[in-house]
């Protein structure tokens, strides 16, 4: 008989997982059985914390869902501990063809403060990571502004022109969510977001180490362009992490991972999250990026904890 897998050694903290372990975090209601069951997956995995991840979708269901969890959070202890803040992904971004990635563009809008508070009361107060495309009019007021109220704001899904990426470094921002994706296959070869971003050294890099988001090379081209200390690592799990190849869903869209454990849109149109877990993540870097496995979890545990203010929960089990 096969022995089981050991639990991953790690204490890693991820800021943005959509879903994990068959769960989808997008679905209408998730029971406290199926996230007490991702939250066991997650631990297997080496996560000692994550930012749960909403993906774009109108406001009001953005806040259903954000009262559920809090809910769940105030029933479940091991629910407690892992989700130690919210990422609001979208709807705040560019629905240009090849800039809004795998998210629907009919959600989206400029940013507003009043769907801001509306958000962060259906939270709790526990937002701590907003990604925007700063080219909607308005952005850089609202940017502020939630900085201002105890907000991490990140670029992302965008083709913000160089004096917009300015605007909203003055206004507070301070990362870019998955640099290199959410942008259309063929560019200008120089003239292009990923490069106005990737130039600014204001802002972290929070990077998706699979191999599949970010050829190997790449990610060693982006983490070597950067300054020291301005470069994270994110799975952007979506259900099919730690779940095996099948049919899983993200939202309103239903994802097949194959036997590659890549996640696409039906028809292999597109990938649509990642199947990668943290505790690969550590492995991939150090491999890719030839740093030592110490080195590679600190940037997936403290720093990325640092980066966010997070205090990572002790966990007895």
């Amino acid at each position: 008989m096969n022995s089981p897998v050991p639990r991953s050694p790690f204490r890693l903290f991820d800021f943005q997982v959509n879903g994990f372990g068959g769960i989808d975090f997008q679905a209408p209601s998730v029971s406290r059985a199926e996230m007490e069951h991702a939250v066991k997956v997650m631990r297997h995995h080496g996560l000692a914390g994550i930012f749960l991840t909403l993906i774009t979708d109108e406001i009001d269901a953005h806040c259903r869902r954000l009262e559920n969890f809090e809910k769940l959070c105030a029933t479940s202890p091991d629910i407690a501990r892992m989700v130690v803040g919210y990422h609001i992904e979208g709807p705040w971004l560019s629905p240009e063809p090849g800039y809004r990635g795998a998210h629907p563009p009919g959600p989206m809008h400029a940013p507003s403060l009043a769907e801001f508070d509306r958000l962060q009361s259906a939270a709790g107060g526990r937002i701590r990571l907003i990604t925007v495309a700063p080219e909607w009019p308005g952005s850089a007021e609202c940017i502020a502004a939630m900085t201002q109220a105890g907000v991490h704001l990140a670029l992302g899904h965008t083709n913000a022109s160089n004096a917009q990426i300015d605007d909203a470094i003055r206004a507070g921002a301070k990362f870019v969510t998955h640099l290199g994706n959410g942008t259309p296959q063929e560019m200008h070869r120089h003239d292009n977001v990923v490069q106005r971003l990737l130039a600014r050294d204001e802002l972290t890099a929070c990077l998706i180490p699979d191999g599949v988001h970010l050829p190997p090379f790449v990610l060693k081209n982006y983490f070597r362009a950067k300054p020291a200390g301005k470069v994270l690592f994110t799975t952007d799990a979506m259900s099919g992490a730690g779940g095996g190849p099948g049919r899983y869903r993200i939202g309103r869209f239903e994802i097949d991972v194959g036997a590659d454990g890549i996640a696409r849109q039906p028809g292999g149109s597109g990938f649509a999250g990642s199947t990668l877990t943290p505790d690969d993540g550590v492995r991939r870097c150090a491999d890719y990026l030839r740093i030592s496995l110490a080195e590679s979890a600190r940037y997936w545990s403290d720093a990325a904890a640092a980066a966010f203010g997070v205090t990572l929960p002790s966990w007895s089990n």
